[in-house]
């Protein structure tokens, strides 16, 4: 006997059921005009039936698909992730889904996923840094949906930004161990180009150094993109082995301050007594460890939330204006500032 698998429920066929149209059907689905009597005929049919209406039909009459495009370096972040619920809180509500994409934090593989969500006519685009291929910023701009980027405040955004200045918060958090009694500070981040956030904190470290005169900066750039806690040992040893009088160590995240620490642990050194270590992103190992990390908290929520209330608010403008009319363009914020914390704890 072949095997046949079972052919899922037609329009058709819950018409043909419920004695209507297949435009009365389409109607019920919609939320449009229809008597209440035909509306719960129509729908108890649906659910004996089991039918799901074709959302790729839907997307083509309507011109739009009712899902939300996200781009994320790594959904394996807790940050991100987090910024990805604060999202879904704002735009389920209104009947949209969210489609993710992990870039992996190439560019390249950004502007693929790009090209590939907006083959299915997305609502709007939600992507993660202002950095990004020349051929992405066109796809974008030429695509005429609302577009929000993320965790930065790029100076030429595409459409709205929403985030805070990497370079701002590292330079914070080097006047903190600066006022906390440190001068001779290093910086361990990444080797690899592609954490473009990381960079700017390691720009800001950097400049920070230069304003307070604390001398030559004391830089390891060691991993590739996401670092993780495996990296922070072999950072920490050879800063200290290129310099052995360094005092407190600003690293590019709470996973690498981390490994840092315990790396310390094992060479016998005292956190903070013989080495201060601080870290950024407030990560939950950050006041689960022992000693707890000084670290940079951000409202990753915060930002995935004010990120969707933007492109609501975007797409209520457009509907109200018209998606190029002048006042739609004028209305719309194009930066909205998220604020950090320098949190001081006992590793500092």
């Amino acid at each position: 006997m072949t095997f046949r698998p079972p052919v899922p429920p037609r329009m058709s066929d819950v018409a043909e059921r419920a004695g209507v149209s297949k435009m009365t059907v389409s109607r019920v689905l919609a939320g449009r005009s229809v008597s209440p009597a035909t509306r719960e005929r129509v729908q108890k049919v649906i659910d004996e039936l089991g039918y799901v209406a074709d959302a790729a039909a839907g997307a083509l009459s309507s011109g739009r698909s009712e899902f939300v495009a996200v781009l994320v370096p790594s959904l394996a972040s807790s940050n991100f992730s987090d910024t990805v619920r604060g999202l879904n809180a704002a735009l389920t509500p209104h009947g949209l889904q969210l489609l993710l994409g992990d870039t992996d934090y190439r560019l390249e593989q950004e502007e693929l996923l790009v090209r590939s969500m907006l083959r299915h006519q997305p609502r709007c685009v939600a992507l993660t840094g202002g950095r990004h291929t020349d051929a992405t910023r066109t796809l974008l701009q030429r695509a005429g949906i609302p577009v929000v980027e993320m965790w930065d405040l790029p100076t030429d955004p595409i459409d709205t930004a929403v985030g805070f200045s990497n370079a701002t918060a590292a330079r914070a958090m080097v006047r903190h161990l600066h006022a906390s009694g440190y001068r001779r500070i290093g910086f361990i981040g990444g080797a690899s180009e592609r954490d473009r956030r990381g960079l700017d904190r390691m720009r800001g470290y950097i400049a920070e150094m230069k304003s307070l005169e604390l001398g030559e900066p004391r830089v390891i750039r060691l991993g590739d993109s996401p670092i993780t806690m495996s990296h922070g040992a072999p950072a920490i040893g050879a800063l200290l082995e290129a310099w052995p009088d360094t005092e407190a160590v600003m690293c590019v995240s709470d996973m690498s301050a981390f490994g840092a620490m315990m790396e310390c642990h094992r060479r016998g050194l005292s956190v903070p007594g013989d080495i201060a270590i601080a870290g950024f992103g407030n990560f939950e190992v950050s006041w689960c460890s022992q000693p707890t990390i000084t670290t940079v908290s951000v409202d990753a929520y915060g930002i995935g939330l004010r990120a969707g209330e933007a492109l609501l608010a975007e797409l209520k403008a457009r509907e109200t204006a018209g998606t190029n009319s002048a006042s739609a363009q004028t209305q719309r914020a194009k930066a909205i500032k998220i604020d950090f914390t320098v949190i001081p704890r006992e590793s500092t």
